[in-house]
C-alpha cells in the first residue's frame, strides 16, 4: 500500500517549480469539488453563464453537466423572480457586498420547486477584475418542496 504523502516537500523534489505542480494541484481541486455531494458547487461567469458544474449540483438540480454549462443560472429561479429581475439583481448585490447569501424557492429540471439555502461569491484575479462567481447550495432533504 502507498504511504499516503503529507508534505508537499516529499512529493516534489527541491526545486520543483509551480508551473511542475500546477497540474497535480488542478487534479486535486477537481477531485474535491466533483467529490462533494452534499452541496451544488459550480461557477457562473461574471453574466450568469454556468461555466462548471459539480456532481452534487447534478444531484440537487437534475441537470447533468453537458446539459446546463453555457445556460444562464436564471434556470433555477421560479417565473416570478425571473420576470422581477431577481437572477441579475442577486449578482449585482454579490458584486457590492462581497458575499451574497439568498434563501428561496429554486426550480429543478424537471419543474419542481425546493427551497434553497444559496450562497454567491465574487472571484476576482489578481488584478480584482471580476472573474465570475462561485456559488454553493447544500442539498437539504428535509426543507420544502413542492411542485
Amino acid at each position: 500500500m502507498k504511504k499516503p504523502v503529507h508534505n508537499s516537500s516529499e512529493k516534489y523534489p527541491r526545486g520543483a517549480s509551480a508551473v511542475e505542480k500546477i497540474p497535480e494541484s488542478e487534479e486535486q481541486f477537481r477531485l474535491l469539488v466533483n467529490g462533494v455531494k452534499d452541496y451544488a458547487i459550480f461557477m457562473l461567469d461574471p453574466a450568469g453563464t454556468i461555466v462548471s458544474w459539480n456532481i452534487g449540483a447534478e444531484k440537487i438540480k437534475g441537470y447533468r453537466a453537458d446539459e446546463i454549462i453555457g445556460k444562464h443560472f436564471s434556470i433555477f429561479y421560479p417565473r416570478e423572480d425571473v420576470a422581477a429581475g431577481k437572477p441579475e439583481s442577486e449578482l449585482k448585490r454579490a458584486v457590492d457586498v462581497e458575499r451574497l447569501e439568498d434563501e428561496g424557492w429554486r426550480v429543478r429540471k424537471d419543474g419542481s420547486r425546493f427551497w434553497a439555502n444559496v450562497v454567491l461569491s465574487p472571484l476576482r484575479d489578481e488584478s480584482g477584475a471580476l472573474r465570475g462567481f462561485a456559488t454553493t447550495c447544500p442539498f437539504l432533504p428535509a426543507y420544502h418542496v413542492r411542485p
